[in-house]
């Protein structure tokens, strides 16, 4: 039997919840941030004591990232054909994310159609919700695939 998911087997308002990853390493998050994204609030905890959060935050660009390899384990993305990412909107950071924070979330399918361009697949809009482990939103984001039909 094929185990894959394609285009039909989504609907509007269907839920898909990952499991939590390890607790976010300090060491990592920083070299993370040193090579990507070097503010102080996510580099150097005594230049972080003076940001806005008063403490070493993530790199919101690690959250995505982590967000990313969460939604990538989904067994609703294992098709052999590929799924292709279209692009994102409204990537928000409501919360930063902390050393030690583990994450996970859920994704929820909010719109599909048959792509007009190639009719063998379909265009799936879902939000991506990344949480940690207090269940506090620290990031979300809309964004649409390109997806096989049978």
């Amino acid at each position: 039997m094929d185990t894959a998911f394609y285009y039909e087997d989504f609907d509007i308002g269907q839920q898909f919840r990952s499991p939590s990853l390890p607790p976010i390493d300090k060491e990592h998050a920083i070299a993370f941030a040193r090579e990507y994204d070097p503010q102080l609030q996510h580099i150097d905890d005594a230049g972080a004591k003076n940001s806005l959060f008063g403490e070493l935050v993530i790199s919101g660009w690690q959250t995505a990232a982590l967000s990313m390899k969460l939604k990538t384990r989904l067994a609703i993305f294992q098709n052999p054909m590929g799924i292709i990412g279209m692009g994102l909107e409204n990537v928000r950071w409501p919360r930063p994310t902390r050393p030690g924070d583990s994450l996970y979330i859920v994704l929820t399918v909010l719109s599909k159609r048959p792509s007009n361009s190639r009719p063998e697949r379909g265009i799936i809009q879902y939000k991506v919700e990344t949480f940690n482990q207090h269940d506090e939103l620290v990031m979300e984001m809309t964004t649409s695939v390109l997806i096989p039909r049978r």
